[in-house]
């Protein structure tokens, strides 16, 4: 057996009954998986030591193939209506096929840690067959110190095999891919996909499952930290900005996509960023563009011109395009992924019916009303079959990933809320002076400005308007901000055509929150937009 694939004797996936006649790579580091990458095929070297890897058919999350197993354990606490299930019986042959798929096979093996708090983490072994994959997740996660790599014990195992197809008839799923999360035994396997993605949305799951009843909230959010110790989170949908916005280079980066908040503050779930760098430019994104020149960074489906050169505006093989870095990239990154409790939440939606103003102020009840509906848009041109703006709600602003029921996830904010005198901001950076197709992206620059007014309280000064169909507090002036910006209606040129598109906007609010209103208070239930004529 060569050196790469020396055997550990004292972290052996055989724990987990898998063995291979192939070789066995333990905690290889950067430069070790470089050489497998280019050796294996797997993936090309940019013109500025990134690799580019190709991920196929599947360009993003394969939502309607991922299941979880259910038994007497998981029975009573999932949220079923929001995840499929699998029969033990099921998944107990499929994880045999996965141990014979893999039985002839190199593997890559990472031993690495979800979640920054001592107290609150995961500590995960993930086996992959591709190496660029075993980079990928050594990047996403966070790594434990060389000293303790010998005593490693893993509390949860994900199995990566894109080679294997699963059998519908034998395993219960929809076709060839699967995503299988086994919650009572902390067993993730994943198969007929090379999309990265899936493996370290498979922790934040695990995580999202077992936090809950410590009393730890789980979110999907970015974080930063100010100057002074004061703690931002930001909520948000995928394309909304919760990379972009909390990568300040005034403002301490705790994370930018997942964490947890418990007893002692804030706390980052990764190790590492996965941006979308779909137009990715220097200008707008210095500290993100410049992890993708980076040695160690990995691409996603992202085209490279003659020169090796990206090109973040060619989205020929999917929108979805990404970069995934380890967080010490970003300069103003935390060395410790933890911070204090939050002073502001950001709930962010990119409105694309041009609605919304660019920032407006939250009750407690409006935010958990907010929390619970996370809505955004999708846009024309994005998705097959999407041809005008379509609502998006998507609970907890991360419904894939919530294996529980967004109550108990919303009323452990709202405790958190009350708890620690949150100040709750939703802040549009959809579409301004009409709809998507009609009107412009919501200037980034008028964004950053109203968020660093939030943030350091100069906002709350500010007079403010209460919005005629979602009651929310906006702010009537700004400096530095054009005052018609705050006021969506008066940037359109057609008013009664902003007014028709304000109702159907709270209409579709109103429609997609019928299954909460069993599950809330009357003061949740109280801050539901109306109907402008309602409201008068």
């Amino acid at each position: 057996m060569s050196e790469i694939g020396k055997r550990n004797p004292d972290c052996g996936i055989e724990t987990c009954g898998l063995k291979t006649s192939g070789t066995i790579a333990y905690n290889l580091k950067e430069h070790q998986l470089y050489e497998e990458v280019i050796r294996r095929g797997e993936a090309r070297l940019t013109a500025h030591g990134a690799i580019v890897a190709e991920t196929g058919q599947h360009t993003g999350r394969s939502a309607k193939d991922k299941f979880v197993v259910r038994d007497a354990d998981t029975e009573p606490h999932v949220w079923w209506d929001n995840n499929k299930p699998m029969t033990r019986q099921h998944f107990d042959a499929l994880y045999a096929d996965f141990i014979a798929h893999a039985a002839e096979r190199d593997l890559f093996v990472q031993d690495l840690v979800g979640g920054a708090d001592p107290e609150n983490n995961l500590p995960t072994r993930v086996i992959t067959e591709f190496a660029w994959h075993s980079l990928f997740i050594r990047n996403l996660l966070i790594r434990p110190e060389p000293s303790e790599l010998a005593s490693f014990q893993p509390r949860m195992t994900i199995i990566d095999l894109p080679s294997f197809q699963a059998d519908p008839e034998r395993h219960g799923t929809r076709g060839g891919t699967v995503i299988a999360v086994d919650l009572t035994r902390l067993v993730v396997l994943i198969g007929g996909t090379s999309y990265a993605g899936e493996m370290k949305k498979s922790v934040f799951t695990a995580l999202n499952y077992i936090l809950p009843t410590r009393g730890v909230m789980p979110m999907h959010c970015s974080a930063n930290e100010g100057p002074d110790g004061d703690t931002a989170i930001f909520f948000g949908l995928s394309g909304t900005g919760k990379t972009t916005l909390s990568a300040d280079a005034s403002r301490t980066l705790i994370g930018d996509d997942e964490h947890g908040w418990g007893p002692d503050g804030v706390f980052n779930f990764e190790g590492g960023c996965y941006a979308k760098t779909i137009r990715l430019s220097q200008e707008a994104e210095p500290e993100i563009f410049a992890t993708t020149r980076r040695f160690g960074t990995v691409l996603e489906n992202v085209i490279l011109d003659e020169h090796g050169v990206p090109d973040f505006n060619d989205g020929r093989l999917t929108e979805n395009t990404r970069c995934a870095y380890p967080l010490h990239f970003i300069p103003n990154a935390s060395e410790t992924g933890r911070a204090g409790h939050p002073k502001n939440i950001i709930m962010l939606t990119a409105d694309a019916f041009g609605v919304l103003p660019p920032i407006a102020k939250l009750t407690p009840a409006q935010a958990m009303y907010h929390f619970l509906s996370g809505y955004t848009a999708k846009v024309a041109g994005t998705e097959k079959g999407v041809t005008e703006p379509e609502a998006t709600f998507s609970t907890c602003f991360g419904a894939p990933f919530m294996p529980r029921h967004p109550s108990e996830y919303g009323n452990l904010l709202r405790e958190l809320i009350a708890a620690h005198n949150v100040d709750c901001w939703l802040v549009n950076t959809g579409w301004t002076g009409g709809a998507y197709g009609i009107g412009n992206r919501m200037p980034i620059k008028a964004t950053r400005t109203l968020l660093s007014a939030a943030l350091d309280g100069s906002l709350a000064q500010v007079r403010f308007r209460t919005d005629p169909h979602f009651g929310f507090a906006v702010p009537v002036s700004m400096p530095g901000i054009d005052d018609a910006i705050l006021d969506p209606r008066s940037t359109w040129a057609d008013k009664a055509a902003y007014d028709r598109q304000a109702e159907r906007l709270v209409g579709m609010f109103i429609e997609n929150f019928e299954k909460f209103e069993s599950h809330v208070d009357a003061s949740v239930l109280g801050a539901a937009p109306r109907y402008r004529q309602a409201a008068e």
